[in-house]
């Protein structure tokens, strides 16, 4: 049987395959990598990373899902769909410049590694203490600074916790991780030919990836959609206190800088959620503010983003405004119950006047038209007949309803 440190080994250039398969099908000349990047990269933005991320999660010992995509910045650009055992290209430009049978051998490769690492670690979860249910998960790939030579990062984590990173291209145990990754890492370290492959997968095949994937994006990195703001008020957080909410919406690229202020003054307690995404691949940020109500009068909302080329959005929180948003909705209420009044009125007044001129007219027709059946003309003591309680009390249900939505129509408009 192998040794602690084969089995190790083994498992960390499994967790690397991915990045050597692309690279072996990717025999570029070796520039530096900011000469790479070029023109690509947007100045003075943030660094630009290819980032793949891969979660293991093993219920027992013949049962475990794994989950995988890869990242260019903010942008998911594949997706391992485990049960097809093929890559998802989730965009028009993900394939970059491989031809049909490179990405078919490609997915061969990848689908042979998400079989394998996961039975490796279920054969000898016992030699690394893995006790069952338990989760990896393993981030890979590299970052490029305009101006700078590429860096490179490797994280794995086990149960939600850091356990080692690769470090300068030395394997080093994560602080709070216990001694079993500080022995993982010395007997990883002892072996220089893991280290030339990490340096070779991530100093130089990642930095080349991630400049063709960034020419082949260009288009949608340099994307600049402007954002959509406005102001709301949250649950109470207390008595006489104020949740003020500031929403963003629809932009892009993802950095983006929100606060709430009185002035030029930045208001301390501002706090801000996730930035999340939105279908069409825009962001989503709430930013809130605990402030007592009395001091919410003169407080603002600002918002800086790329894309507004430095014309900061700004809104005005006031107990106005929410009173005109409250005017509007009430006025709004009562515009729809004005016209279902009206429709009704004028639906009555339809049956009332209408009606009986129309059963004249049908009378008449009947009476008079030659293709009318042969009906008996009405006598005198016909037509001083009493009418019968049925047709009595039609005419009494008829002028009960008449008079009472005419009357609820005349308390509502008086209400107005």
């Amino acid at each position: 049987m192998a040794s602690f440190t084969q089995q190790a080994s083994m498992l960390l250039l499994l967790l690397l395959l991915p990045l050597l398969f692309k690279g072996i099908l990717c025999p570029w000349p070796s520039p530096e990598a900011g000469q790479v990047l070029g023109p690509h990269h947007l100045a003075g933005e943030e660094p630009l990373s290819l980032h793949v991320l891969q979660i293991f999660s093993f219920a027992n010992h013949s049962w475990e899902k794994t989950q995988s995509s890869t990242w260019l910045g903010e942008v998911q650009t594949h997706r391992w769909d485990s049960v097809l055992g093929t890559i998802s290209y989730l965009l028009p430009w993900s394939r970059g410049n491989f031809s049909k049978e490179e990405l078919k051998y490609i997915n061969s490769l990848l689908q042979l590694y998400f079989d394998g690492f996961p039975l490796e670690v279920q054969a000898h979860s016992s030699q690394f203490q893995l006790e069952y249910p338990f989760v990896i998960q393993i981030s890979s790939g590299c970052t490029l600074h305009p101006g700078k030579a590429s860096e490179a990062f490797l994280y794995w984590a086990y149960q939600g916790s850091d356990f080692l990173s690769l470090e300068g291209y030395s394997w080093k145990p994560s602080p709070g991780a216990g001694s079993r990754a500080q022995n993982v890492c010395i007997e990883l370290n002892h072996y220089q030919y893991i280290k030339e492959v990490a340096k070779n997968l991530l100093g130089d095949i990642c930095p080349r990836l991630l400049a063709s994937f960034a020419a082949a994006g260009k288009s949608e990195l340099e994307r600049q959609v402007k954002p959509e703001a406005w102001v709301s008020k949250g649950a109470s957080p207390g008595p006489g206190r104020l949740l003020l909410v500031c929403h963003v919406s629809g932009f892009h690229p993802k950095p983006v800088w929100v606060r709430w202020m009185r002035g030029e003054q930045v208001q301390p307690g501002t706090q801000q959620g996730d930035i999340l995404p939105n279908a069409d691949r825009t962001w989503y940020l709430r930013v809130t503010l605990d402030v007592a109500a009395r001091e919410a009068t003169g407080l603002t909302c600002r918002v800086k983003h790329s894309s507004l080329g430095g014309h900061d959005i700004i809104i005005h929180w006031s107990e106005e405004q929410r009173g005109h948003h409250l005017i509007m909705h009430w006025v709004g209420y009562h515009i729809l119950l004005i016209l279902t009044c009206l429709a009704i009125m004028v639906t009555l007044v339809v049956l009332v006047v209408v009606g009986p001129w129309f059963q004249k007219q049908s009378f008449n027709w009947t009476v008079c038209s030659p293709h009318a059946p042969n009906l008996a003309l009405p006598t005198e003591a016909n037509i001083q007949q009493p009418r019968s309680l049925g047709h009595q009390l039609y005419l009494a249900q008829k002028s009960w309803m008449k008079n009472r939505f005419l009357k609820k129509g005349k308390i509502s408009l008086s209400k107005l």
